[in-house]
């Protein structure tokens, strides 16, 4: 059953592989035959529907991690590839500080909100900084409308204040095209839905971080010197976004 539905999905052109922001796919070498493409992407896609939020990623390092200690105030940033990527220069741009990534490349907010109990809540965070909407524009897990992510990142918020745990919703980075999606013209949607975001964190008391403002081009799109692929930022992005971040978690456990 499991391989009649991957292939319907890969004939339909509904498979979404696991990748980064970019759903990675399959390249083939010259001598790789159709045929051992398709069992390639079988088997990609197999494995996702077995696990489609991906609890795999993190279980075993969340049983490590552990509660946090006495007075220790964690935060958890949660995403896609984005936050997955910046992780590594945590202890560079945030030294000594008691921060968590819990990013998973070309992850959407559906599947962000089915592992938000394991990857956020059981951290006991004291913040979680939410940045996500980018995969959701480009079709990473099929079509979404504006109003569904808003309503995944809504139960996001609403899911960490019942926890006691203060949400910042970050605006989606600019982005002019996606590589693994070209002609998809996210940089309006991209600016719709942060406007939404920005309106709702006003009304809900939520901190919002503005991101956007200080990376995006002439053309909405993310600046050439914070990216090499137009969606991703490099090091030097991340030493923008660090310092922004930081002044949104000081203004959540301010307790806005």
């Amino acid at each position: 059953m499991k391989t009649v539905l991957a292939s319907t999905l890969v004939w339909g052109g509904l498979a979404v592989l696991a990748g980064s922001a970019t759903a990675q796919n399959v390249t083939p070498s010259p001598d790789t035959t159709s045929a051992e493409m398709l069992a390639r992407r079988l088997a990609a896609d197999e494995k996702r529907l077995a696990d489609w939020p991906n609890l795999a990623r993190y279980r075993d390092a969340n049983a490590v991690l552990g509660a946090p200690g006495g007075g220790e105030k964690r935060v958890v940033f949660y995403g896609n590839s984005i936050t997955d990527a910046w992780a590594k220069y945590f202890p560079t741009e945030f030294p000594g500080k008691p921060y968590v990534g819990r990013g998973i490349s070309g992850q959407t907010t559906p599947q962000m909100l089915a592992r938000f109990r394991q990857d956020v809540i059981e951290l006991k965070p004291a913040v979680v900084v939410i940045l996500a909407g980018t995969n959701d524009i480009a079709g990473n897990t099929g079509p979404s409308t504006l109003e569904m992510i808003e309503g995944y990142l809504t139960s996001m918020v609403e899911l960490a204040r019942a926890n006691g745990i203060r949400p910042v919703l970050s605006s989606v980075l600019p982005a002019y095209d996606y590589p693994w999606k070209p002609g998809v013209q996210p940089a309006p949607k991209i600016a719709a839905l942060n406007a939404w975001m920005k309106a709702y964190a006003a009304a809900n008391h939520v901190v919002y971080l503005d991101y956007w403002t200080p990376m995006a081009d002439e053309r909405q799109g993310l600046r050439g010197d914070l990216t090499t692929d137009g969606v991703h930022p490099t090091e030097a992005g991340y030493r923008l976004m660090a310092p922004l971040a930081e002044r949104a978690i000081a203004e959540a456990l301010r307790g806005r």
